[in-house]
């Protein structure tokens, strides 16, 4: 079990924990300016240096070396090997067809007459619909994906008035969609395109409701990257603004929405205070819509309310109190594999935070069922199944094993 004790410098089999604590103490730095500096809390970094949490991804590790002023990464991580398998996103095969379809500029005059902003609402809804089904979501949406792009794009070219500003909004929709497709791919400047020209399509469309939803996901692009706390909150907070004051469901859903994007955002951040603030005021709109009530694609309700205190807890390093939100939600008030596959991943890393191997290696299984493509491309998976293999308890090493050749992670 770790210890509080200061790890003796003469030791060569230091863990991660250790090694980041004999950094921090020689460079004469306090947790609190490392937490700083990394944009978590205190908290973090000590259960960082307790070997409570695993060793972060490859870029978070390379911005703690810097920190802590280690010229050589090796000085942290001692024995253990960072393979590029294990810190490299995965590539879906149809990652280049999607990088063509957003990379492609359209400068000829268009031959054929603009998709009304009707047609290309009603092709969208038919895209959310396979975004949040069951099965591999990425390759069914890709067959739409590319075209559906061309088509809102020559439209937004040549319709004129309110017609065009109908087609901006299907075009903001449309590059979510195409955000999503990226999310953990190797593409992180694709990622921030398409975030970008979402918001700028929902600007140009003078639609508070677009501008809503795409600063919902571009939180989510700064938040997962770590990156603009300030800035996504103050995004978040004045889109919400934005949102007419109406009892109107959709309304009500994207400021909830954009309310649970700044508690996630402090909570990343190891704010718990104004985290849970605004957690409290999504749950109230949550229970303004009712418990039986999820927005048709943005999935806001109660379910994803309650999913999302998990991962809070999990930033904060709550686990326990993660594992009482999970033990209590109702996955069936989720209607998206996508969602309740992540929340299940959640769970196993409040399971994870705990040491219980046993249990975070069921809960990832179960993601598996929900969504095999939303585990395959998550790096959290990616990130603590080659541990589980190798050093993980002995009874679960085969299922843990399984389960990495069915993601195809090299274990």
């Amino acid at each position: 079990m770790p210890t509080d004790a200061t790890p003796d410098p003469t030791t060569t089999t230091l863990t991660f924990g250790q090694r980041v604590q004999r950094a921090r103490t020689r460079a004469g730095k306090t947790r609190a300016y490392v937490a700083d500096v990394m944009g978590h809390s205190v908290e973090w970094v000590k259960a960082l240096e307790k070997d409570r949490i695993r060793m972060p991804g490859l870029p978070k590790l390379l911005r703690l070396a810097h920190t802590l002023g280690v010229e050589d990464i090796t000085e942290l991580t001692g024995d253990d090997r960072i393979t590029a398998a294990t810190y490299t996103k995965a590539e879906h095969t149809a990652l280049p067809l999607m990088k063509q379809a957003l990379t492609r500029y359209q400068l000829a005059t268009p031959d054929a007459p603009p998709e009304s902003a009707e047609v290309l609402t009603a092709r969208l809804r038919q895209a959310w619909k396979l975004w949040h089904a069951d099965g591999d979501h990425r390759t069914a949406i890709i067959a739409l994906l590319p075209g559906l792009l061309a088509d809102t794009q020559r439209s937004v070219r040549l319709l004129d008035g309110a017609d065009r500003r109908r087609a901006l909004v299907a075009l903001a929709e449309t590059y979510h969609l195409a955000q999503l497709f990226l999310s953990f791919q190797p593409a992180p400047d694709l990622v921030m395109l398409t975030g970008d020209r979402a918001m700028t399509a929902a600007q140009d469309a003078d639609s508070p409701r677009a501008i809503a939803a795409a600063a919902w996901y571009v939180n989510h692009v700064h938040r997962d990257a770590g990156e603009a706390a300030e800035a996504r909150v103050e995004l978040a907070e004045e889109a919400a603004s934005l949102v007419p004051q109406s009892e109107d469901s959709d309304y009500v859903a994207r400021r909830g929405l954009l309310y649970l994007a700044v508690a996630l955002s402090y909570a990343k951040t190891g704010q718990a205070g104004d985290a849970w603030r605004y957690w409290d005021k999504a749950d109230a709109a949550a229970k303004q819509l009712g418990d039986n009530y999820a927005h048709p694609w943005l999935i806001f309700g109660r379910g994803i309310v309650d999913g999302y205190a998990i991962t809070m807890h999990n930033d904060l390093v709550q686990p326990v109190k993660a594992l009482e939100v999970a033990n209590s939600l109702d996955l069936s008030a989720i209607p998206s594999a996508t969602r309740r596959s992540y929340h299940l991943i959640e769970t196993a890393r409040a399971h994870g935070l705990l040491d219980e191997g046993a249990a975070a290696v069921g809960y990832l299984k179960k993601a598996f069922e929900e969504s095999p493509e939303t585990i395959q491309y998550n790096l959290h998976t990616r990130s603590v199944l080659p541990e589980l293999v190798k050093s993980g308890p002995r009874m679960v090493r085969e299922d843990a094993a399984e389960l990495a050749r069915e993601l195809g992670v090299p274990a």
